[in-house]
């Protein structure tokens, strides 16, 4: 089948219903913990509900792969995006009726889950709605959607709860949700339909094997990078969320009501590293290559030790603020940049009806990577205190380490 060439009125409304779908989510996966913890009050119980939420993307993600290469995938999101409208309207009228932390438990489990249902479903088609040469683009702009959804939804959220509560967020996002779905009930997905020869559950089998091996033994250059992109999320992304917030808000010397501030200018900060390095993907477009993208996990490496000489030079705090919001917003560009290159030689390496498998299990691995790193960090700035520094020097140093070895890992493409 010839590929749509340049970007198509498909693909935009791929976009559009990407950018009201990734909003209602957003503001929903920020304000549902934050109104637990003011009901409860119980920092504790909001941890083990937002530490166990990520666990049906994990989950999810592979599945959904699965049904992306075996369904419309145009009415996959269509689905989602009605299923999700509705439990929103579902929760409005439990609200009051059912434990509070039951509830919000179950949604964010679910929005978690469809989220990793629904992304292999629009990563797979990017590469049957645009020509290859502007694969790398549209996971810019993908990407960059993502980054912003992730930027406004909790800073207009956050807003929004603070003047009038838990209900019009809710409704507002079940109106995104059915806006979404409704959009995409337009958009045109070319599909062959795979004729079922066994049952579901035999076919998911085979589904699952085939992809693995695919990554394992047909393509395994795609299994190494995928364990690089994990170490990106390990290293890299779980320190910068992790550390920055605990260094600015416990070890550097400001008041309270001043970290308070700063650490939500560093949350905007490191988001707009993200879009930056969407935008920067999406420029340079075909000019980069992935044989080089090793590159970029070095810098980011190198990036991390000004951070931590720093913290070892102990120099005022505003002085350390502004170096480790500076590096840390240089490393997700990077980071974002990176991502978006591996995923773009994916989407265009592998074969149209396993694609979404493939990438599913590129969103699981480095979906679960991150909260293990996440858990180291937290016990080792819980241990190190004053010695945060040393988290740093370690972190660059593996991080050049997954440098080299994707450099090895791209030496063979």
């Amino acid at each position: 089948m010839e590929q749509k060439k340049g970007f198509t009125k498909d693909f935009w409304l791929v976009v559009a219903g990407q950018i009201i779908s990734l909003f209602g989510n957003s503001i929903m996966r920020f304000a549902l913990p934050i109104h637990l913890l003011n009901v409860t009050g119980s920092a504790a119980l909001l941890g083990i509900v937002s530490g166990f939420a990520f666990l049906p993307l994990a989950v999810m993600a592979p599945i959904g792969g699965m049904i992306a290469d075996r369904v419309n995938k145009r009415n996959i999101m269509v689905f989602l995006d009605f299923f999700t409208s509705g439990l929103t309207v579902l929760f409005l009228i439990l609200y009051g009726r059912v434990s509070l932390t039951g509830l919000v438990l179950v949604m964010l489990f679910m929005l978690y889950g469809i989220s990793g249902a629904y992304q292999p479903s629009v990563q797979a088609s990017i590469p049957v709605l645009v020509d290859t040469e502007h694969v790398m683009t549209a996971n810019a702009v993908i990407n960059m959607i993502s980054s912003l959804s992730g930027l406004l939804g909790p800073a207009l959220g956050g807003i929004a709860y603070s003047l009038w509560g838990i209900y019009p967020i809710l409704y507002v996002a079940a109106l995104c949700f059915f806006i979404s779905a409704v959009m995409e009930i337009f958009i045109h997905i070319p599909f062959v339909k795979r004729t079922r020869m066994e049952s579901i559950l035999r076919e998911m089998g085979a589904d699952l094997k085939e992809s693995l091996s695919f990554i394992m033994h047909k393509k395994p250059e795609i299994g190494k990078l995928t364990l690089c992109c994990a170490g990106v999320n390990m290293v890299l992304s779980a320190l910068m969320i992790i550390g920055l917030p605990v260094i600015v808000m416990q070890l550097l010397d400001f008041s309270a009501a001043q970290a308070s501030r700063l650490y939500g200018f560093m949350q905007g900060i490191l988001a707009i590293g993200g879009l930056i390095g969407g935008i920067g993907a999406g420029a340079l477009g075909g000019k980069m290559e992935v044989r080089k993208s090793w590159k970029l996990i070095g810098f980011c490496g190198i990036l991390l030790v000004p951070m931590g000489i720093t913290l070892f030079a102990d120099c005022s705090p505003w002085i350390a603020y502004i170096v480790l919001a500076a590096a840390g917003m240089t490393s997700m560009a990077l980071a974002a940049i990176y991502t978006i290159q591996i995923m773009s030689y994916i989407q265009i390496t592998v074969p149209q009806e396993i694609v979404g498998k493939v990438i599913s299990w590129v969103i699981a691995v480095s979906t679960c990577a991150q909260p293990i790193g996440q858990v180291v960090y937290g016990i080792l700035f819980e241990q190190l205190k004053r010695g945060a520094w040393i988290v740093f020097m370690t972190a660059a140093v593996c991080s050049i380490g997954i440098a080299i070895y994707n450099k090895k890992c791209v030496e063979q493409l």
